[in-house]
């Protein structure tokens, strides 16, 4: 569906729907490059089928002296630091990916003995990595309000270091929840470390293999209950979606009880239906800032003014999401202001109505799957609709199990 677009009609009310999420990217990249380093033996059941994971067992299967990661910052950060403790490789990627920062992981690399080259532009991809022949200190200190998955991907190499590793985090910490979860996913493969306050300890172990089942995806979860807050009826269940995640994401259920979706979890998964909303909210998104877009979507259309903050990492993702954000908003009549790191949903003056809107997605499958539940509401045009298989490749498949009428132009 290259280059394509998808008219998606209107639709309001969705009738008793069961949607089978896909499985957690997040959790599946840290478990394949864990498995690597336990020596690729364990048993990874429902493995996402998104690219961005596609793409990870690829390389990590292959032995092929240069990795393109293509568009997947998880993969490159990941296999960054994976490559100092294996083998030499080069990593490159797609125009974008090229133009995000990974200098604060390859300068922590190469402060623990790794050799990093940049291959065009110093502190982005592509970058040559040649592995660390002696740890040089058993110590370091790393950003901690950057990116989250510099972070994890120097604590899962940590273990494999001869002297282990201290990690202190500097600064106020960005997407904890990420953090955390690395460290569970860890634990599943048998590794011990410890975090209080700013500091991570952990010391040189041996990665087990294992049996390990990945979550659904809370991040996908998310743009269903979009479809649940701006229908005008809707009950929705997702399947096998638990209460209790390792996933950050899982916050936007509490998040979205005060934006009109009620969520009650059975033994059959998450079901959701509508409530009551309020007219003001404000929150937080420094431990979920993917949900950040679903919630200024849903604000906007709804008529709720919504105060955000956590939104700063936003701008390096896979285009500038505020930017982004900003110029499809406007389509119908709202706005996101900037003020002091803090952004304001100024919602339509006047009920959402249009023949069609038509969204641009800027490479983001992210701004394509938070503008689509707007076909609760008017007729919705969605450009370059492929750029949803980096998360959730069936996703318009989903939307139409759940009864939308899906068209290519």
């Amino acid at each position: 569906m290259e280059n394509h677009t998808l008219h998606i009609e209107k639709k309001s009310t969705i009738a008793s729907t069961v949607i089978e999420l896909p499985a957690s990217k997040s959790i599946a990249n840290r478990a394949l490059i864990l498995d690597a380093l336990a020596g690729g033996k364990s048993h990874i059941s429902n493995l996402s089928e998104a690219r961005d994971t596609e793409t990870m067992k690829r390389l990590l299967g292959s032995d092929i002296p240069e990795w393109d990661v293509l568009d997947a910052g998880t993969t490159m950060r990941f296999l960054t630091a994976y490559a100092a403790v294996t083998s030499t490789k080069t990593l490159t990627g797609t125009k974008r990916m090229q133009e995000r920062p990974i200098k604060i992981l390859t300068d922590s690399l190469k402060e623990l003995g790794a050799g990093i080259e940049y291959l065009s532009k110093d502190g982005y991809p592509p970058v040559k990595v040649t592995p660390i022949n002696k740890q040089l200190t058993d110590k370091i200190a790393i950003r901690g309000d950057v990116s989250s998955q510099y972070i994890s991907a120097i604590m899962m190499i940590a273990a494999s270091l001869p002297n282990g590793l201290e990690i202190e985090l500097t600064g106020h910490i960005g997407s904890k929840p990420y953090i955390s979860m690395t460290l569970a996913v860890m634990k599943a493969f048998g590794i011990e470390a410890e975090w209080q306050d700013h500091t991570i300890k952990v010391p040189h172990q041996k990665y087990q293999p294992t049996e390990y089942r990945v979550e659904p995806d809370w991040s996908a979860a998310s743009y269903w209950y979009s479809f649940v807050a701006l229908s005008n009826d809707a009950q929705v269940t997702l399947k096998d979606l638990k209460d209790n995640s390792i996933q950050g994401d899982r916050q936007i259920a509490d998040y979205m009880a005060h934006l009109g979706v009620k969520t009650l979890f059975t033994t059959e998964g998450a079901h959701l239906s509508k409530c009551e909303h309020q007219s003001e909210v404000a929150f937080d998104f420094t431990d979920c800032p993917d949900m950040a877009q679903t919630v200024a979507v849903i604000c906007a259309a709804k008529g709720i003014v919504c105060e955000m903050t956590g939104l700063e990492s936003l701008r390096i993702k896979e285009t500038d999401r505020i930017l982004a954000l900003q110029n499809e908003l406007a389509k119908f009549g709202a706005e996101l202001r900037e003020k002091d790191n803090t952004w304001t949903i100024v919602p339509a003056l006047h009920e959402v109505n249009a023949e069609v809107l038509e969204f641009d997605t800027y490479h983001d499958h992210r701004m394509a799957m938070a503008f689509a539940p707007l076909s609760t509401m008017v007729p919705v045009n969605i450009k370059d609709p492929e750029v949803v298989n980096k998360s959730y490749p069936r996703f318009w498949e989903d939307m139409e199990k759940a009864g939308f009428k899906i068209s290519e132009l």
